[in-house]
Formats: C-alpha cells, sequence, structure tokens
C-alpha cells in the first residue's frame, strides 16, 4: 500500500512519517522545493516537534518515506491521498481555498480508480462534499463509492507533541457515503496506534462520525467551545477585577467539580485554531450569538490590556516605551499567526506610545523583518507586557527591565517578589491600578 500525504507541514509531515512508521510506503508532496529538499536529507523544515528529527531520519533510512513537488505523480502512485494543505485566511478569518483547490485539482488529474482520498485541513461545514468531491467526479466522471472512495477526518493535534496526540485522542472519521466511510476507518486503523483511556465512553481508536459533515462539525465544536471558553474566563477576569476579587483560585476552586471546565484568562488568543475556526462554524451558521459574542470579547483583550496599562500611569503612555513580551502567539512555538502581538501594537501607537518586542525565538533581524522593533533585557523601558507565556519569562526580574514602572502580566505567570519596585498587573487578580 502507498499513501501518499500532500501538504508537509507542521501537520503534514509528522503524519506522513507516522504512517511510514508501520512500514507502508508513503509519498510526501509539497510545493516548496527548500521543504522536499530538506525532508529528503532527513531533515525537519521547522523545529520545536517532539521526535520528529529521529522518526523522519529513520523513515529515510528505511526507505519508507520520500518527498517529491511532483503531486500529480506521487497520486498516480497511490492507494490513499491524505489532503493537510491548509486553508489561508485573511485578517477577518475568511478562508481562500486557493491552495487546497489546486491540491485537489492535482489529485483529479492523476486519481486512480479505488483510491480513498481524505482530508484532514479544518473546513466549513459542507466543504468536502460540496466542493472537493464535486470537483474530484466533475473531473473523473468516477462513482462515489464505488470507483473512488471520498472522506473527512479533522487533525486533532498540537504543535510540538503531535506524535504523543496522534495516540491519545480518537482519530473522527466521515465518509460521503457509507463506502467512504469504511474506507477510511480502515486505513486509520492501519497506520496509528492508540492509547487506552478510561474516561472515554467507548474505547480510544478510529470512530464513525457517519458523515463528512459530522466530522467537520465535531472539530469546530472542539475549537469553538474553546473560544466561548476563554471568552467567558475572560468575562470572569474581568469583573473580577471590578469587585477586587482574584480569580485565579476561583476558577481551580470551580473546576475541582468535574462538571466544570473553565479555561484561564488571558490577554490574546492566537494561533491557526481557536481565533479562526468558529468564524468557519459561523459561516453555516450566522444566527449563533454566544460565538460571536466570545470572539468579540477575546478580540477586544489587547486593547483592554493597553488601557489598564494607560490608566496605571497617572499621564497615560504617550511617549512611553512599552516593551511586548512574545512575538508568538503561544509560548514555546515560533509562529505568529493572529498572534496579541498585532494588536497590542496597534493599541499602544493609537495612545500615542512607542511598541518595543521580544521573543526568545526570534532575532532581532527577523522581528526587524516583521517589523518591529526589537527590545532586549536590559534596556529602558516604561513598562512591560507579557502576550505569551514562554518558559523564560518565568524567571523575570526587575533588572530585565531597570527603569520600568509596571509589568502587565497578560498570562498569568509571575509573583512580585523578583520584580522589586516595579509594579505587578495581572489580569483578573482584583488590583485596581
Amino acid at each position: 500500500m502507498t499513501t501518499c500525504v500532500i501538504g508537509l507541514g507542521k501537520i503534514g509531515l509528522p503524519l506522513a512519517v507516522q504512517i511510514a512508521s508501520k512500514g507502508e510506503r508513503v509519498i510526501g508532496a509539497d510545493i516548496n522545493e527548500n521543504v522536499v529538499s530538506l525532508i529528503n536529507e532527513g531533515k525537519p523544515p521547522f523545529p520545536g516537534e517532539k521526535n520528529l528529527e529521529e522518526f523522519l531520519a529513520q523513515a529515510i533510512a528505511d526507505g519508507t518515506f520520500e518527498a517529491t513537488t511532483q503531486t500529480t505523480n506521487a497520486v498516480k502512485q497511490s492507494d490513499n491521498i491524505i489532503v493537510v494543505v491548509p486553508v489561508i485566511v485573511d485578517e477577518n478569518a475568511n478562508p481562500n481555498f486557493a491552495s487546497i483547490d489546486a491540491a485537489t485539482e492535482d489529485i483529479s488529474k492523476a486519481i486512480q480508480p479505488g483510491t480513498l482520498i481524505c482530508y484532514e485541513t479544518t473546513l466549513p461545514i459542507g466543504t468536502t462534499r460540496d466542493r472537493f468531491a464535486q470537483m474530484i467526479l466533475k473531473q473523473t466522471g468516477m462513482e462515489p463509492g464505488e470507483d473512488i472512495f471520498i472522506a473527512y477526518s479533522p487533525e486533532r493535534v498540537f504543535s510540538g507533541r503531535i506524535f504523543a496526540d496522534l495516540r491519545a485522542y480518537p482519530k473522527l472519521v466521515g465518509g460521503i457515503d457509507d463506502a467512504s466511510t469504511e474506507r477510511a476507518i480502515n486505513f486509520y486503523e492501519s497506520v496509528l496506534d492508540f492509547d487506552e483511556r478510561s474516561d472515554l465512553p467507548k474505547p480510544n481508536g478510529v470512530w464513525n462520525l457517519g458523515t463528512s459533515e459530522s466530522a467537520e462539525m465535531a472539530k469546530l465544536v472542539e475549537t469553538t467551545y474553546r473560544n466561548v471558553n476563554i471568552g467567558l474566563a475572560n468575562e470572569f477576569a474581568l469583573h473580577a477585577e471590578q469587585l477586587g476579587i482574584d480569580i485565579g483560585p476561583i476558577i481551580s476552586a470551580s473546576n475541582s467539580q468535574p462538571f466544570s471546565h473553565v479555561h484561564k484568562p488571558g490577554v490574546a488568543v492566537g494561533g491557526h485554531c481557536i481565533p479562526v475556526y468558529p468564524k468557519f462554524y459561523l459561516s453555516t451558521h450566522q444566527e449563533a450569538s454566544l460565538p460571536k459574542s466570545a470572539i468579540a470579547l477575546n478580540e477586544s483583550m489587547p486593547d483592554q490590556a493597553i488601557e489598564r496599562l494607560t490608566k496605571a500611569f497617572s499621564d497615560g503612555i504617550a511617549d512611553k516605551k512599552i516593551a511586548i513580551l512574545g512575538v508568538s502567539y503561544r509560548g514555546g512555538v515560533k509562529e505568529t499567526a493572529f498572534s496579541g502581538v498585532f494588536e497590542l501594537v496597534k493599541a499602544i501607537e493609537s495612545r500615542k506610545g512607542k511598541a518595543y518586542v521580544h521573543d526568545p525565538l526570534y532575532s532581532d533581524q527577523e522581528l526587524l523583518d516583521l517589523g518591529f522593533r526589537p527590545f532586549q533585557f536590559g534596556e529602558e523601558c516604561d513598562a512591560a507586557i507579557i502576550q505569551a507565556d514562554h518558559d523564560i519569562y518565568l524567571d523575570l526580574e526587575s533588572s530585565d527591565f531597570p527603569t520600568a514602572q509596571f509589568l502587565y502580566d497578560g498570562r498569568r505567570m509571575l509573583s512580585s517578589e523578583k520584580l522589586g519596585p516595579i509594579k505587578l498587573i495581572q489580569l483578573g487578580t482584583g488590583s485596581k491600578s
């Protein structure tokens, strides 16, 4: 059996390597020549994914995995096609299907009868059936469920721990017909292993969701829930500030009851998933009010943070140097997708302040290339704000900001002991500055 994985990014490449580790022949296809070249040398094209370098090198050495830019040729040789091409979104999370449409067209040109095509990219509900399946069937003239099998199975993994997550979480599958669903289930059962989990309503493994629409919706339910939950946590934190109460122990106490699972409040919601996919959900359920409210509140948090910092100064932040700690959307990941840094910079500059940024994963030149002014520990600044929870920020001291008056801890990482004369401001602590 030969499997083609189209899209060798942070999700697709580890998945391809996982399939290859089961002894299956895998061809990875990507349009980026440099990515393909590095992979064929056994070198991951991006850092930070646990075990990827080791597992990739082994797959290359075993001859079970190779990468190519020739997608149609790879498709022609394959029994299974897994599509992990990203859907690009604009600043308002409107999807642009150009890249995944192009991949689907390449598939249509070369696919052989009897092949499974499974999409893993997160999609608005109905996209697999109404967009991609229609493109393929129109081009090939094949009969779904007989000549060709089309399914959807959302990726559910977390960058940095993908191999562990592939084992930890059920693989959700739904096809455009029963035969496609069955074929996809059989495929994933052959290439994935699963941890035992006593907390699930049924054994961990490949779960049949019946239809591609159900599988698409499952991923959007997960991510929309998280966005709404974070929005609720932020609402609680803002109210706690008004009351002079620390929300941290309250959330911990509430979550000691098994029916409560309140997330952690924070200065921003970033990344490819949580800010974006609730809007995919809304694209087919425009009257849904809860996601809209949560999105609006979460998107307001950077501005609210800077407003609170502004009020902490007797004369505002005009002409003051504010250091933003963290360009990445979250700690430990070198990725700026929908990062809160952009809205924080905008909020600072709208109040005539001067925004500078620091991130341990980015060089000064990389920061300059992103349009930011770099900041280094020990330099003068009037205030700092933690945007991303990089581990290095757990050890911040007053000497890192020798002239700062305030540090706004947007991720609730710090205590005030090491900050000396610097006033620590945290979201939801009840401290009114």
